[in-house]
Order: C-alpha cells, then sequence, then structure tokens
C-alpha cells in the first residue's frame, strides 16, 4: 500500500487541475527508474489509464497506481508534500531504502 498524507492530497488534487485531470476519476502514477545520486531515483506523474501490470491503490481521496517492479520498491512509502521554507516539493518517506540523497529525490536499498 502507498498511502498520501493530506499536504500531498491537496497539493495532488491542484496540480491534477491546472494540467486538466479529475482527482476523482484519474491517477497519480508512482515509479521507480534507475539513476540519480544513490541509484534510484522516483517518479511521479498523472495518468488516465490504468495498464495490466499496475497495482492500484486509493489513500485519502487519490488514487494511486504503481507499476509490478516499482511497487516492490514503493510497499508502506507515504507520499507527502513539504511546502516549507527548505524547499518545496513532494516526499517520498519510504521505510525500505537504506539510503537517500541529501535532495530526498533518490534511494538505494
Amino acid at each position: 500500500m502507498i498511502k498520501v498524507s493530506e499536504s500531498a492530497r491537496k497539493k495532488v488534487v491542484s496540480l491534477m487541475e491546472e494540467d486538466g485531470f479529475d482527482a476523482t476519476t484519474d491517477f497519480v502514477r508512482v515509479g521507480v527508474k534507475s539513476g540519480g545520486c544513490s541509484g534510484l531515483s522516483y517518479d511521479l506523474t498523472f495518468d488516465k489509464e490504468e495498464k495490466e501490470n499496475d497495482k492500484m491503490f486509493q489513500d485519502n481521496g487519490i488514487k494511486v497506481i504503481v507499476d509490478k517492479k516499482s511497487f516492490l520498491y514503493l510497499v508502506g512509502t507515504t507520499l507527502e508534500y513539504s511546502g516549507g521554507l527548505n524547499g518545496k516539493g513532494f516526499v517520498f518517506n519510504n521505510p525500505n531504502a537504506n539510503r537517500t540523497c541529501g535532495c530526498g529525490e533518490s534511494f538505494s536499498l
């Protein structure tokens, strides 16, 4: 399961509306790809279609889809949004990550 914090929910709904998506019917696609200073990096996009190997979760009114491969890296993760003085953006609180980079955008297991 992937959880969505209240701050992330508000920002996702706002950004989806700006991009022409509907948070009640469309998805947040979360994934993992190779790259970043720690080896793996997070990927977050909006999508209207669920693919064959996707896993779908709904938390806090947000539908999240993850491809099967990425799910192994993301199980138990909470998506949060930080808008403070130290920077703005989505933050992945991933209990599976052994090491993260200083910016928090990449990790390793």
